[in-house]
């Protein structure tokens, strides 16, 4: 291809540069041992591997650990991040790229297991380098590194010799302002859907439960034991019974805590499934606290550590059971389990949790008014989903050359 030349990081620009990251010299370090007796409520950030992301190079805030460092100690001195440090994880999971921005309150500090990198700004943006680290080419050369073994590790001089690739330093620029971009919208879309899911919790706690009622609807609602209102559909299922082409939902396939069916598959195997039927609400059993449920589009057949529930008599539509199961209360109560490592729902304790309903019309327009916010947040994730794909596809095309920001030839400025 006529500009472009094959290289170690597959195929480039013929004008952009493919070295180690030694031949920027930048300061390279790591974290040291020994930080927990540092730990405090207050000081500090300290960031750890589980505040990097191979799905971001933004750093997850959201958990940081602190640190309450002397101000004389040397290994904080040393360690200490800046703004615009690029991370690289070098333990265990090895490659997990990180950026650091102004969002990270300093001073901020990393633990043994991470690398960081700090380069002249004159000489490469880092922005772009993690970037580039973190698309597929130099990712797919990090995951080689880790499947080595559980004791796979890179040192420093071993990040000095990752290779990137430099396009001229203005062209850095732009492509990582350009990925910025649209990390930031998936950042303000994330936020924007937490907000959504905290609504749609506060509504379901004051409708649920009678602290606010929709216009039009009065009078008591009756109390009763869930066992009284919903059963499980308990009919086992053989394999040899199990009709061919017959769809299967294991535990997995369900989203936690989303409502959402990730797949499903023909039944197959040698254990016996559940039966359930369009309708039923199906709910994780085993480690209920993952808050595993569905409301079931089609029959099929479901693993045993998933129980299909169905209203027992017409006091209860099988929307409404589909709110209770989503509730705090109702998840606390089938967290009283039985078995110390698979901690599964005890349907004897459940079957006596005490709930409130009100008539069928009102369990439909309250349902109806929860479905409209579920809806709603379908579609935002809809679009996080589209924008996800859109950052993909920009990044095939930046981090590989096929598109220019910058016009080829532009040298470093």
């Amino acid at each position: 291809m006529e500009g472009f030349r094959n290289t170690d990081l597959g195929i480039l620009p013929s004008d952009w540069k493919v070295d180690l990251l030694g031949s920027l010299n930048p300061f390279v370090t790591s974290g040291s041992r020994g930080w927990a007796r540092y730990y405090a409520d207050r000081g500090a950030p300290f960031v750890r591997i589980t505040n990097l992301s191979r799905g971001s190079v933004y750093l997850d805030i959201a958990d940081l650990k602190m640190v309450n460092l002397p101000p004389e100690d040397r290994e904080g001195l040393r360690t200490q991040l800046q703004s615009g440090d690029l991370l690289v994880s070098i333990t265990a999971d090895i490659g997990i790229i990180g950026y650091v921005d102004s969002r990270v309150r300093q001073p901020a500090y990393i633990n043994q297991h991470i690398a960081l990198v700090r380069c002249d700004p004159s000489v490469a943006d880092t922005k772009f380098l993690a970037y580039f680290l973190a698309s597929w080419f130099p990712q797919r050369a990090f995951r080689a590194a880790t499947d080595q073994g559980a004791k796979a590790g890179m040192n420093l001089a071993g990040v000095l010799r990752i290779q990137a690739a430099f396009p001229p330093l203005p062209e850095q620029r732009a492509i990582a302002t350009a990925l910025s971009d649209v990390d930031a919208l998936l950042g303000g879309l994330d936020r924007l859907i937490a907000k959504k899911r905290d609504l749609k919790q506060a509504a379901m706690q004051q409708l649920l439960t009678g602290q606010a009622r929709l216009p039009g609807f009065h009078g008591e609602w009756e109390a009763v034991e869930f066992g009284d209102i919903a059963s499980i559909r308990n009919a086992k299922v053989p394999p040899s019974s199990t009709p061919a082409g017959t769809q299967c939902v294991e535990l997995e396939s369900i989203g936690q805590g989303t409502g959402r069916l990730l797949m499903s598959a023909q039944a197959t195997g040698l254990s016996s499934k559940y039966s359930f039927r369009q309708g039923d609400i199906l709910f994780g059993r085993l480690r209920a606290y993952l808050r595993k449920y569905w409301l079931a589009t089609f029959d099929g057949v479901c693993s045993t550590e998933i129980w299909p529930l169905v209203a027992r008599d017409e006091r209860l539509s099988g929307s409404f059971l589909h709110l209770l199961v989503q509730t705090n209360d109702f998840v606390n109560a089938a967290g009283v389990s039985y078995g110390t490592h698979m901690p599964r729902s005890d349907w004897s304790v459940l079957k006596k949790f005490p709930v409130h309903i009100p008539p069928v019309p009102e369990q439909t327009a309250i349902a109806a008014v929860l479905s409209d916010m579920d809806s709603e947040l379908a579609a935002l994730e809809a679009r996080r989903c589209k924008t996800c794909d859109l950052k993909q596809a920009m990044m095939q095309e930046l981090l590989t050359g096929k598109t220019r920001l910058v016009p080829a030839g532009v040298t470093h400025a």
